[in-house]
């Protein structure tokens, strides 16, 4: 999994006072979570560009004074009104220690119901996973190909090698919607499958 270095500077002083400060002066207070004690720093807004705006699951490492750590984001929060990144609360990686992260999701091929005149529709971009440092997928990888009108991929269709997803097994991910003039594909195989009879009835008839 890829890293994305943040270089921070120590935050002496916490509250909604300084955190304030902190962002009128164009950086984003954080703290990290797990180590020996909570490591309070802010930086630049655009430092945080790789790993928050962005579609893959990355790590973060993070350089405050002389110490260093591996550590995955936590919780984030924006702004409602102007989006703007307020906050970011992360995790430290600890060899052999469990820790949760958001996984993205990725789709591959056309879904047959899409072809067949269905609507595409994702539910869960993300998956919530827990895995020990170095077992985290960078995606979630589905073929969608052979998904057909009125099909889902649900969580419990995901396998989870090495990791363990926390979402509800029968969560639905992505699904294929029927929309008006979509073909109806268990009509369409029955006629197939009538069509398969009929030819050798016919054959029979001309014998």
């Amino acid at each position: 999994m890829k890293s994305v270095e943040i270089q921070g500077n120590v935050r002496t002083e916490v509250g909604s006072k300084f955190a304030k400060a902190e962002r009128k002066a164009g950086n984003v207070p954080c703290v990290v979570y797990g180590g020996e004690a909570p490591i309070h720093f802010s930086a630049p807004t655009l430092a945080f560009r790789g790993l928050v705006y962005t579609a893959e699951a990355k790590t973060a490492k993070i350089t405050v004074g002389d110490t260093t750590v591996e550590a995955v984001i936590q919780d984030i929060q924006f702004h409602p009104v102007t989006d703007q990144l307020m906050h970011i609360d992360f995790i430290q990686l600890v060899d052999g220690k469990a820790v949760t992260m958001n996984i993205p999701v990725v789709l591959h091929g056309q879904a047959r119901g899409v072809l067949n005149g269905g609507k595409l529709k994702t539910i869960l971009r993300q998956l919530s996973v827990r895995a020990v440092p170095g077992q985290f997928p960078e995606s979630i990888d589905l073929n969608i190909a052979e998904l057909r009108i009125g099909k889902s991929i649900r969580v419990s269709d995901v396998p989870s090698e090495g990791f363990e997803i926390l979402n509800a097994d029968t969560a639905v991910i992505v699904t294929v919607k029927k929309a008006r003039g979509a073909v109806d594909e268990d009509e369409d195989e029955d006629e197939e499958g009538a069509e398969g009879a009929e030819a050798p009835a016919e054959a029979a008839a001309a014998e």
